[in-house]
């Protein structure tokens, strides 16, 4: 161990010849001052300091990948003979043992780290067997340690094994009075199935657990072919394997930390959604990312719910157990779970960035290492220890042999030994009995001094066979341990044996689950609820979100709730029912489309005014006349504009997908006649029937299939035949068995099943659907619904009535309907749309 003390230095600055307390100041003071370059002295006694920690203190080797606190604390346990088959002992006793002997930094590090190996949630395979409270996953610290008890475990003493057969090193401890190991035997690559985190002086290593089942195959792999590159590795070894499970999202942080001995994981908890009583869900976590306190997770989470940035929590418990962890955050009703769930991921250490430094100590020199580095010098480390062990046992081995042979040569002269050993009777001088074994026989002084030590009843006949099968046994043994130390295929095949003796005998299954996908940056769009929206656009160009259970169902002939407040010239000309997932397409009069994402559009209340919608896409002098909602591009699926002079087209939804990348700039969606403008948009599949209605009151229903695909900037083909003056209002998917819905301004409506329209070819005048008087005014809206369907009316004011279908009555094509809404003096309806569930 490096001593980091730098030499003592006084400064006396007091003057020669001063007197303090009557002694005089002399030459002797003086010369006991050193002079000395404080810069020099600070740099020096600095680097002495920073070796110490670095090499004494925080960094593993990387062969035994333990830190010299941990290495001498298994040391002194096996020399306390404290094995996995004995007794447990006081925590206390051992630390001081470790500190008298081996470690003289303080007991309470020693503890820690005594304490650390015995811990379950730290270590992937504990070393140390503890008995009573050693801490909590939780935080709590472990009892005092008069009170905790330990010893060995099974896999520790693996790593002491041989430790007695001249295997490793050993160097004078800290005042020289006994002897302690540089580095443990260890067949177990604990530096990979442990890891280790330390920060040292200017460096840090934070070397993540690994699997032993998967370290093992990794290294049978490199005895194999010692040229393995890190990505044929990754197919043994997949990855870090933390005591806490958890999961960690894509392999680049892995493949770089394997390559480089650097790089960052995501590793988030594992949780699930589980439904409970009263249609409410909870999020169940029952796994928790690598050296999270599970106390500071929860106190996490209930911060978050005080300060607001997450909201629906109902409450917090903590269900956990001996049999595993499980914290339950139990949801309001109608809160978004996976919204929840994705917070907590982004605001607590439920999703952990690691970042991996594979830091050790390879010959007495810190460095960051590769796997495949790693593996190399523990291969390396076992290598040595085979050989050493092997001469070790072959040096003793040959001794016993050739004590053996003298003793096969006394049994052969027994008579002539018992008249030699009688002498010493006589002369009284073991020397001079064993100088004439030696001189007669030709022995050496062992084996004159085993024959002399043995009782002559070992110098029976029956005696010879057990000693000539022991030595036959014995030159067997030798010539194996001779060629094992010959032959480098024999001493990797020894270690191939002990790797899978120890993965038969400690190997498990892989508790941390690796998944290839990559986690991104939680965008505002994962942390907002997919709820249903209902986005109102103003005649004078404002815009608005509202969520949609705000609105309550009013019977027919209800006044309605107000939707927002607007100035006596301003009303709500556009009104539909979105999500906040959803994309919004916005098609103007000059036949361009912008997009956005339903929670883009700013929330407000039912009386807020909203946005102005130039300030979130650049329309210009542009109009808006159409909005809808759609949840993605596919090129299944069609958008079918018309136009109020009654021209038709239909384009793919996936034409429009480049506005996923470029929301909020526009791009054409049809080229337009001049005095012409879009007024409805629907999706379909391609293959469907449509219903045009005018405001006149004619409707005209014929098949999509007369309609051909056409390009984003096409113009389209006539649709629909219409007299001088009248105006395409609405287009819909005739389906027989729903109802055709139509709302007149002055807030008459009614439904007409749709059976009842004949199909026409594309380009008629139609038929008539409502019968429209000054009383009814002109028909606004169409709208295709079923029973149990929900519509919502929108006036000039900003008032929205929203009900039921089934309270609407059914017409003939011919009628004029009935009374939906009352409207005030001058108020008048704009428009309306159906809730669809899901949309």
């Amino acid at each position: 161990m490096i001593q980091s003390f730098p030499r003592a230095i006084l400064y006396d600055v007091r003057p020669l010849g001063s007197i303090e307390g009557g002694v005089t100041i002399g030459m002797d003071a003086v010369e006991r001052i050193v002079p000395t370059n404080l810069e020099e002295e600070m740099r020096d006694s600095f680097m002495l300091y920073a070796m110490s920690v670095i090499m004494g203190r925080m960094l593993p080797d990387v062969r035994d990948g333990l830190k010299p606190v941990q290495r001498r604390i298994l040391y002194a346990m096996n020399e306390l003979g404290l094995q996995s088959n004995k007794p447990y002992r006081k925590s206390a006793r051992i630390v001081g043992e470790v500190m008298g002997k081996y470690h003289p930094h303080g007991d309470m590090p020693i503890y820690e780290a005594l304490a650390g190996m015995a811990q379950e949630f730290t270590m992937r395979y504990t070393l140390i067997d503890g008995q009573g409270n050693f801490g909590s996953i939780d935080g709590d610290p472990p009892g005092a340690m008069r009170y905790t008890e330990a010893r060995l475990s099974k896999l520790a003493e693996e790593m002491l094994e041989d430790i007695e057969k001249n295997t490793v090193d050993f160097v004078p401890n800290f005042d020289s009075s006994l002897e302690e190991p540089v580095v443990l035997p260890s067949k177990v690559p604990n530096l990979l199935i442990n890891g280790c985190s330390g920060i040292a002086v200017g460096m840090a290593t934070k070397i993540p657990p690994h699997n032993l089942s998967e370290v093992v195959d990794g290294l049978l792999a490199m005895l194999e072919n010692p040229d393995i590159s890190v990505e044929e590795l990754m197919q043994y070894i997949k990855g870090p394997d933390f005591p806490t499970g958890g999961v960690i999202y894509g392999k680049r942080g892995i493949e770089e930390a394997y390559t480089r001995g650097r790089g960052t994981i995501v590793l988030r908890a594992r949780a699930h959604i589980e439904e409970v009583k009263g249609g409410r869900e909870r999020i169940v976590i029952t796994e928790i990312p690598y050296q999270v306190s599970g106390e500071n997770l929860k106190e996490q989470i209930v911060r978050l719910y005080r300060e607001k940035k997450i909201e629906g929590i109902a409450e917090l418990q903590d269900l956990s157990s001996k049999d595993g962890i499980r914290i339950c955050v139990e949801l309001q009703r109608g809160v978004d779970s996976q919204v929840v769930l994705n917070k907590l991921y982004k605001h607590t250490q439920l999703q952990i960035s690691f970042g991996i430094i594979m830091l050790a100590i390879v010959d007495g020199q810190p460095r960051i290492l590769s796997l495949p580095l790693i593996l190399k010098h523990f291969i390396e480390h076992r290598k040595q220890v085979v050989r050493r062990r092997t001469a070790y046992e072959l040096e003793r081995a040959e001794h016993r042999a050739h004590i053996l042979e003298g003793l096969l040569i006394a049994v052969e002269k027994m008579d002539r030994i018992v008249e030699i050993v009688r002498l010493i009777g006589r002369s009284r001088s073991i020397e001079n009995a064993r100088d004439a074994l030696m001189e007669e026989f030709g022995l050496s002084e062992a084996q004159a001094q085993a024959i002399l030590e043995m009782r002559l009843q070992q110098l029976t006949g029956l005696e010879r066979d057990k000693i000539k099968v022991e030595y036959d046994e014995l030159l067997k043994k030798i010539r194996d341990l001779k060629e094992i130390l010959a032959s480098e295929r024999k001493l990797i095949s020894i270690i191939k044996q002990e790797l899978l003796q120890l993965k038969r005998e400690f190997g498990d299954q892989r508790r941390t689950e690796i998944v290839e996908q990559e986690v991104e940056e939680l965008s505002a769009e994962d942390l907002i609820p997919d709820e249903d929206i209902v986005v109102t656009l103003s005649y004078g160009g404002y815009i608005k979100r509202i969520p949609l259970s705000q609105y309550r169902s009013f019977r027919r002939g209800g006044k309605g709730t107000r939707g927002g407040e607007m100035k006596e010239e301003d009303f709500v000309e556009h009104m539909l029912i979105s999500t906040n997932h959803s994309f919004l397409l916005f098609f103007t009069d000059t036949g361009r489309v912008y997009c956005l994402k339903g929670y883009e559009v700013p929330e407000a209340g039912k009386h807020g005014k909203g946005k102005y919608i130039p300030n979130l896409i650049p329309i210009g002098e542009e109009r808006i006349t159409a909005v809808i909602s759609i949840r993605g591009f596919s090129p299944d699926i069609y958008l079918v504009m018309v136009t109020r002079n009654g021209v038709i087209k239909k384009t793919t939804t996936s034409a429009f997908s480049y506005l996923q990348g470029v929301r909020g700039r526009g791009v054409t969606a049809i080229t337009l006649d001049p005095q012409e403008e879009l007024v409805g948009v629907e999706l379909t599949d391609g293959d469907a029937e449509l219903i045009l209605v005018s405001a006149s009151g004619m409707a005209l229903r014929f098949s999509e299939r007369e309609v051909r695909g056409m390009g984003r900037s096409a113009r389209g083909v006539k649709a629909m035949r219409l007299r001088e003056g009248d105006r395409v209002v609405g287009v819909e998917r005739a389906v027989d068995e729903m109802f055709l819905l139509i709302v007149t301004e002055n807030g008459y409506g009614k439904k007409v099943p749709i059976s009842e329209f004949p199909r026409y070819s594309r380009g008629a005048r139609g038929v008539i659907c409502g019968k429209v008087t000054k009383e009814t005014g002109e028909i606004v809206g169409a709208k295709a619904v079923r029973e149990g369907d929900e519509i919502v009316l929108v006036t000039a004011t900003g008032m929205l009535l929203r009900m039921d279908v089934e309270e609407i009555p059914t017409y003939s094509r011919t009628a004029r309907g009935a009374r939906l809404i009352r409207l005030g003096d001058g108020d008048r309806v704009t428009g309306l749309e159906k809730v669809e569930e899901g949309r």
